[in-house]
């Protein structure tokens, strides 16, 4: 081949090659949501996507609910590590199902790559209204010592075992030093509805849940489960006042699979966190009672880590298990 042809060979694999990498960046991400269409997670998913378009491009939310989350994280665990897939990491999918199921299909300590933190939810400890006056009732030290003089008398409820409202259950009970029985429901809204008419005593319900009717007088709150206060219940105190370090939020943020090249985590980092910060994204989560927490990949690896070994206590002390 003369040296004419070897140019012109070399410009056209050039050109393909030029092709298939503009080809590659334009193609969309897929982001899957480990839950149902219309719920919190999908919700701010969508709202991210939106608002990265012009740094990532399209971002496409791709729903596998199912398992508890766990068939939407194992899709995640699973894809390629190129950066045009990835899905949100949850409480119960990356801290609390590695020690509830007896079999995993993917390894929540090595399969993931974090991205970043998304939001922090806190969860509310709350009673029904009226039964709070009935028993006088107006502070977690009444509760507290109600139940310690009663003993074997109140019951709470929760979306089901192990759930998270389940986990914060015993978490109470644990330091508070009392009893309280565990009524179980297939879901958060007959949980809350248990609670409404008055078949359970207390629940710790996730705060965007319980709000309307917090707000509307049908629940008492008594404490939020977070470090501090929220700005969403302001005077509502939290259990960390009563318990030291008392911590048990609800979160989720963006993981791609292990082995994702750094520089392509550290761009999706860049570009999701700026997403976060922006004051459109701080509104429209705060219409969720969520608060945007942004973080760098490493620090969401670390808090996901300390999350996983906090609820493998939980979950050992409730001794609840799915098959």
């Amino acid at each position: 081949m003369n040296r004419r042809n070897i140019l012109l060979a070399s410009a056209a694999t050039a050109a393909v090659f030029s092709s298939s990498l503009a080809m590659a960046q334009e193609a969309p991400i897929r982001l899957i949501v480990p839950y149902a269409p219309g719920g919190p997670l999908d919700v701010t998913a969508r709202a991210l996507a939106e608002r990265v378009r012009e740094s990532l491009g399209t971002v496409i939310i791709d729903n596998k609910g199912g398992a508890g989350g766990n068939i939407g994280a194992d899709a995640i665990a699973k894809a390629a590590p190129d950066g045009l897939t990835i899905g949100i990491a949850a409480t119960a999918t990356h801290a609390v199902n590695p020690w509830l199921y007896a079999r995993m299909p993917y390894d929540a300590a090595k399969d993931f790559a974090g991205i970043t933190q998304m939001v922090r939810v806190p969860n509310v400890l709350v009673m029904n209204a009226d039964k709070a006056a009935q028993l006088k009732i107006n502070t977690v030290a009444d509760l507290i010592a109600y139940a310690k003089a009663n003993p074997a008398k109140l019951n709470y409820g929760s979306g089901g075992n192990g759930s998270a409202g389940h986990l914060a259950g015993e978490m109470f009970k644990q330091r508070a030093g009392i009893f309280a029985l565990h009524i179980p429901y297939r879901g958060g809204n007959p949980a809350q509805l248990a609670l409404l008419s008055g078949e359970v005593d207390f629940n710790i319900d996730n705060l965007s849940t319980a709000a309307p009717n917090i707000r509307a007088g049908k629940l008492k709150a008594l404490a939020v489960t977070s470090l501090h206060e929220s700005p969403a219940l302001p005077g509502v105190p939290p259990l960390s006042n009563t318990f030291k370090g008392f911590a048990i939020d609800t979160w989720w943020g963006l993981v791609a699979p292990a082995g994702t090249p750094k520089p392509v985590i550290a761009k999706l980092n860049k570009a999701f966190v700026a997403a976060l910060n922006a004051p459109e994204t701080k509104t429209r989560f705060g219409a969720l009672l969520a608060e945007p927490v942004p973080t760098t990949p490493e620090q969401f690896d670390a808090f996901m880590a300390s999350e996983r070994a906090k609820y493998q206590q939980l979950v050992k002390a409730s001794g609840a298990k799915v098959d």
